[in-house]
């Protein structure tokens, strides 16, 4: 069985930059140029079509992280809930125009650290956060089942891997997946007593589809390259090996997506793991 291929998040200057090791494996790619407000409010189409004629005839997946920014997906304010509406129909304006096969979309998940240290003591607070995220998202996430694309929920301060897992299968549609950043996992780990990043793997089962690759130390999100921090990357690979996401390299596959602050160390990450003989 080959190794796993690794893909990229970056910025249009940093695609034009990596663009020859992009092609030769086809890698999937995320694009970080639709996160902000003023690029989705204003013109999104200029570097949609710069993205469309760089990556012309690629045939590596091509998705987006989408906007995070001065919102929770599970807010109870009905003015905030029609901005989160906004910019999650918005993100799949992009996506569609991208024309793209299987696109994702990364989308940042509501639940806290408060929120796992309060669940028993208020349960009734999360069951609201609970079903706002329900109610904000159903008709981006029936839009995007209608239409080929997937958002991915990716841990930030979670710190129990099966209560986000819980609320995608509240959700119970196939255009809401999973998605686990190594990173954030490990300062959860590292800070908190939470589960390493291994251990969000395994508990992600089928509904897997996405990760970021990034390694820390445990004490910050830092997005360094990959082994320079102290993940143990041959388990996180291990689990992945033994997940039931991970069927035949079929196009459901789980992205596995290098993303670092430092673009320039995209190259050693991948040479990282490939001299692990875990992925290429």
């Amino acid at each position: 069985m080959s190794l796993p291929v690794l893909g990229v998040a970056v910025q249009l200057t940093d695609l034009e930059t990596h663009l020859t090791l992009v092609r030769d494996h086809e890698r999937d790619v995320e694009l970080q140029s639709f996160i902000w407000a003023d690029v989705l409010n204003g013109d999104w189409q200029t570097p949609v079509a710069k993205a469309r004629t760089l990556l012309d005839g690629h045939r590596g997946r091509i998705g987006i992280h989408g906007p995070f920014f001065g919102f929770d997906l599970a807010s109870t304010d009905p003015e905030v809930a029609a901005v989160v509406r906004k910019r999650l129909n918005q993100a799949l304006d992009v996506v569609e125009a991208l024309r793209g096969e299987h696109p994702h979309i990364v989308v940042h998940s509501p639940l806290g650290v408060w929120d796992h240290y309060t669940f028993y003591a208020m349960p009734h607070f999360v069951e609201r956060k609970v079903e706002a995220f329900v109610a904000n998202t159903r008709d981006a996430v029936a839009r995007a089942e209608a239409t080929g694309a997937t958002f991915v929920l990716e841990n930030i301060e979670d710190l129990e891997p099966a209560r986000r897992r819980q609320l995608i299968e509240r959700v119970g549609s196939s255009a809401l997946k999973l998605s686990i950043d190594t990173g954030h996992a490990n300062f959860g780990h590292g800070r908190f007593g939470a589960p390493p990043a291994d251990a969000f793997v395994r508990d992600a089962g089928r509904l897997l589809g996405h990760m970021h690759l990034q390694d820390t130390d445990g004490y910050a999100d830092r997005h360094w390259a990959l082994g320079e921090g102290n993940i143990a990357w041959p388990e996180v690979f291990r689990a992945l090996a033994d997940s039931t996401a991970l069927p035949d390299g079929g196009p459901d596959r789980p992205r596995l997506i290098i993303e670092l602050h430092d673009k320039a160390g995209i190259p050693a990450s991948i040479a990282h793991l490939n001299g692990l003989g875990l992925a290429q």
